[in-house]
């Protein structure tokens, strides 16, 4: 692959996840009630779940995923949203600029076989 293509893709993977970091901050500024205190309490939350990783990487792997899925956070979103449930709607916010953020600096979705194999590459060491 031309190297120069790669830096322009990683460039506009990481413009792209930047707008969603912003839109979600954003978002839980217009669309929620609760403190900045209770976001950035909760900003975190989802890396406790490499605890997994002590049981083995394949859970590991499996319970990172899915703490750290964009689809799963949109669907909290919007079923707090319809449901009107705010803090669903904004756990689900807070965890989308979490996944988002993760994923500026390289941390993907896990594969099974190490921590550090993610579908956006190796993370440095």
């Amino acid at each position: 692959m031309n190297i120069e293509l790669s830096k322009h893709l990683k460039l506009l993977l990481n413009l792209e996840e930047l707008a969603l970091f912003t839109g979600s901050v954003i978002l839980f500024g217009l669309a929620t009630s609760y403190s900045w205190w209770i976001f950035a309490l909760l900003f975190f939350l989802p890396d406790i779940s490499f605890a997994a990783y002590l049981i083995n990487t394949n859970i590991g792997s499996w319970i990172y995923n899915l703490f750290h899925h964009k689809g799963l956070m949109i669907g909290l979103i919007l079923v707090g949203y319809f449901a009107e449930v705010e803090s669903v709607m904004a756990i689900g916010i807070i965890f989308l600029a979490h996944t988002s953020f993760d994923r500026i600096f390289g941390y993907g979705l896990k594969f099974p076989d190490d921590f550090k194999h993610t579908h956006l590459g190796r993370i440095a060491n």
